[in-house]
């Protein structure tokens, strides 16, 4: 299998070149060729594997044999052995016709764990093989920092820069990036929004001889490998509820923000898994909402919620749906692209508009909204969600049928996000890993909305 931009303007290239380069050279995104439907007989073979063996079979069909199997295999079991649940992502029942796939039981307690801890263990594998240089560099809203340096401390050959948005981040989820105290690691916390730090990374991945003068790589969801690795909880998923309902709708609720997370649901979708529904939940940055229902992607008013790691408004991942939308023109991509780095948006017909809305479902949910399903959750069903789970929940309440049963990914722990849970007049108890972070220095470089400084940030550090 090759893998290609969605601007059409990088040479078809292997799994692990593609794996490296993160952001295509053109400044478009990674996909592959073709994306490979799986028989319904090989379904029936995967839904008996556990977490880790599906995770080697989806792989498999995407690796074109560049690590051999049971060196895969071998890394899929490195990266998961420390989660705290051997199922990986459990899945637990709330009532009839909804469950929580839960994503939380990785070493930072959030989702970004499941695709991090693997994508660790795979650059510091290249970079074994391949005597490969590894400078990491990421963006995030506050989970996907943590999760990254988790997957990366203190390993041989590899330095990682995260930028996270100065104050804008949970007090844990800041905790979690800021504690660590290894040589490999830099935190730049920056004046400015997630949007800020997400472009001004993708300004330095788009300087070519920059990106390759530092050997930079991409930890963010930009990077194909952390989609793919994120596409596998929705096969298992999918397969533990077939089982335990023999249910024949069952769809997902996704709380996103930058489209990652639910572009690997759409992945499995395309790849042949029957869901259903796929529900978009975000929060007031209701970006993606708006693009569901009426066809305009543009970024509104910035607005601080109770959700912050859903405080986006320019996602990432649009450009690689945008590609399957427009029948994988890259030529059309390239121009709306364009059109939207000019005029700050995009308007599609409404052909195009019905065709998202038979791929999604949406729903932005207000804040005080979010704060009544934790309170009804927690007291109707003894599930305490964190708040980025209520959003999934609220938008499974809006979107879903009677006759369907959805899966809602609980995306973190809710101890991650005491202030909101506060809000709602419920105590919670911290697991010892997070109420250790309290008693830690923090080391971090605070510095302003610039490209140039955050670049001789990493002058220095590289």
């Amino acid at each position: 299998m090759d893998f290609i931009s969605t601007r059409g303007k990088v040479e078809k290239t292997g799994f692990i070149r593609t794996f490296l380069m993160g952001l295509g050279d053109d400044g478009g995104l990674m996909l592959p060729t073709d994306i490979p439907a799986v028989p319904q007989e090989v379904f029936k073979q995967w839904e008996q594997l556990s977490y880790r063996d599906l995770m080697l079979e989806i792989f498999s069909y995407f690796t074109n044999g560049e690590i051999p199997r049971e060196e895969l295999k071998q890394l899929i079991d490195e990266s998961y052995s420390g989660f705290r649940s051997p199922e990986v992502t459990p899945v637990k029942q709330i009532h009839d016709s909804l469950y929580v796939l839960e994503l939380f039981h990785g070493p930072t307690f959030a989702f970004k764990d499941i695709a991090l801890q693997f994508m660790g263990n795979l650059y510091s594998y290249v970079s074994r093989k391949e005597n490969e240089i590894i400078n990491i560099l990421g963006a995030t809203s506050g989970d996907t920092g943590a999760a990254a340096i988790q997957g990366v401390r203190g390993k041989e050959g590899i330095r990682i820069c995260i930028l996270h948005p100065h104050q804008k981040v949970s007090k844990v989820q800041e905790l979690q990036m800021t504690t660590v105290d290894d040589e490999n690691v830099l935190n730049l916390s920056v004046h400015g929004n997630f949007d800020d730090c997400q472009r001004i990374i993708k300004e330095l991945f788009a300087d070519v001889e920059y990106k390759n003068k530092y050997h930079l790589r991409a930890i963010n969801s930009i990077n194909f490998v952390r989609i793919l690795a994120q596409t596998v909880y929705y096969f298992y998923a999918y397969f533990q509820i077939s089982r335990r309902t023999q249910a024949e709708k069952i769809s997902f609720s996704v709380p996103t923000g930058n489209f990652g997370n639910i572009f690997s649901a759409y992945l499995a979708k395309r790849m042949g898994l029957p869901i259903h529904r796929l529900v978009l939940a975000t929060n007031e940055n209701n970006i993606l909402e708006r693009f569901v229902k009426e066809g305009v992607y543009r970024p509104g008013d910035f607005r601080v919620t109770h959700s912050p790691s859903m405080d986006i408004q320019i996602a990432s991942n649009f450009e690689r749906y945008l590609y399957y939308l427009l029948d994988q023109n890259q030529e059309k991509v390239t121009s709306l692209m364009q059109q939207f780095q000019s005029e700050g948006q995009i308007v599609i017909d409404p052909q195009l508009l019905k065709k998202v809305q038979s791929d999604f479902s949406a729903h932005g949910v207000k804040n005080e909204e979010c704060l009544q399903i934790i309170s009804k959750y927690s007291g109707e069903y003894d599930y305490l969600a964190d708040p980025h789970t209520a959003c999934g929940i609220a938008a499974y309440e809006a979107c879903c049928d009677k006759d369907e049963v959805c899966v809602t990914l609980a995306t973190a722990h809710p101890a991650k996000f005491n202030e909101s849970i506060q809000l709602c007049d419920i105590s919670q108890k911290f697991p010892a890993e997070i109420q250790a972070l309290f008693d830690k220095p923090q080391h971090m470089t605070v510095v302003e909305n610039s490209k140039q400084e955050v670049a001789e940030q990493l002058k220095r550090f590289f």
